[in-house]
Protein backbone atom coordinates (compact mmCIF):
# COMPACT_ATOMS: atom_id res chain seq x y z
CA UNK A 1 0.00 0.00 0.00
CA UNK A 2 2.65 2.40 1.06
CA UNK A 3 5.36 1.11 -1.05
CA UNK A 4 7.22 3.63 -4.18
CA UNK A 5 6.27 2.61 -7.79
CA UNK A 6 9.07 2.29 -9.54
CA UNK A 7 8.94 2.70 -13.66
CA UNK A 8 9.70 -0.61 -15.67
CA UNK A 9 12.40 1.17 -17.77
CA UNK A 10 14.27 3.43 -16.00
CA UNK A 11 15.88 6.16 -17.62
CA UNK A 12 20.04 7.49 -17.29
CA UNK A 13 20.49 10.77 -16.32
CA UNK A 14 20.81 12.56 -19.30
CA UNK A 15 24.92 13.59 -19.45
CA UNK A 16 26.49 16.71 -18.81
CA UNK A 17 27.38 18.71 -21.97
CA UNK A 18 28.25 22.49 -20.58
CA UNK A 19 31.39 23.76 -22.16
CA UNK A 20 32.56 27.32 -20.84
CA UNK A 21 32.98 29.76 -23.85
CA UNK A 22 34.12 32.50 -21.45
CA UNK A 23 37.43 32.50 -20.05
CA UNK A 24 38.19 33.07 -16.43
CA UNK A 25 38.70 36.65 -15.90
CA UNK A 26 42.09 37.93 -15.26
CA UNK A 27 42.78 38.82 -11.59
CA UNK A 28 44.58 41.78 -11.53
CA UNK A 29 46.49 42.36 -8.53
CA UNK A 30 44.98 45.39 -6.12
CA UNK A 31 47.02 49.00 -6.02
CA UNK A 32 49.32 49.26 -3.64
CA UNK A 33 48.38 52.23 -1.01
CA UNK A 34 51.51 54.14 0.25
CA UNK A 35 50.76 56.12 3.39
CA UNK A 36 52.50 58.91 4.39
CA UNK A 37 54.20 58.97 7.53
CA UNK A 38 53.14 62.64 8.21
CA UNK A 39 49.19 61.75 7.72
CA UNK A 40 49.66 58.47 10.23
CA UNK A 41 51.18 60.80 12.79
CA UNK A 42 48.01 63.65 12.25
CA UNK A 43 45.43 61.20 12.69
CA UNK A 44 47.16 60.16 15.99
CA UNK A 45 47.17 63.40 17.08
CA UNK A 46 44.20 63.83 16.28
CA UNK A 47 42.74 61.01 17.80
CA UNK A 48 44.41 61.69 20.76
CA UNK A 49 43.75 65.53 21.26
CA UNK A 50 39.42 64.52 20.71
CA UNK A 51 39.91 62.36 23.06
CA UNK A 52 41.22 64.09 25.68
CA UNK A 53 38.76 66.67 24.77
CA UNK A 54 35.78 64.23 25.31
CA UNK A 55 37.28 62.85 28.54
CA UNK A 56 37.74 66.86 29.58
CA UNK A 57 34.03 67.68 28.54
CA UNK A 58 33.14 64.27 30.61
CA UNK A 59 35.14 65.32 34.25
CA UNK A 60 33.60 68.93 33.93
CA UNK A 61 29.87 67.41 33.52
CA UNK A 62 30.66 65.31 37.07
CA UNK A 63 31.63 67.35 38.75
CA UNK A 64 29.06 70.21 37.64
CA UNK A 65 26.33 67.31 38.52
CA UNK A 66 28.33 66.80 42.27
CA UNK A 67 27.97 70.64 43.09
CA UNK A 68 24.70 70.78 41.98
CA UNK A 69 23.67 67.82 43.64
CA UNK A 70 25.81 69.93 46.92
CA UNK A 71 24.44 72.67 46.50
CA UNK A 72 20.97 71.54 46.79
CA UNK A 73 21.79 69.58 49.98
CA UNK A 74 22.82 72.52 51.16
CA UNK A 75 19.84 74.77 50.61
CA UNK A 76 17.99 72.41 51.59
CA UNK A 77 18.84 72.14 55.14
CA UNK A 78 18.80 76.07 55.49
CA UNK A 79 14.92 75.84 54.16
CA UNK A 80 14.54 73.70 56.90
CA UNK A 81 15.48 75.37 59.79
Amino acid sequence: MFLPKYPDNPTPPPAHTHTPTDQAPVRRPLPSISIDKKAVVTVLVGGVVLTSLLATVAVTAISVAIAALVLRSLFREQTRR
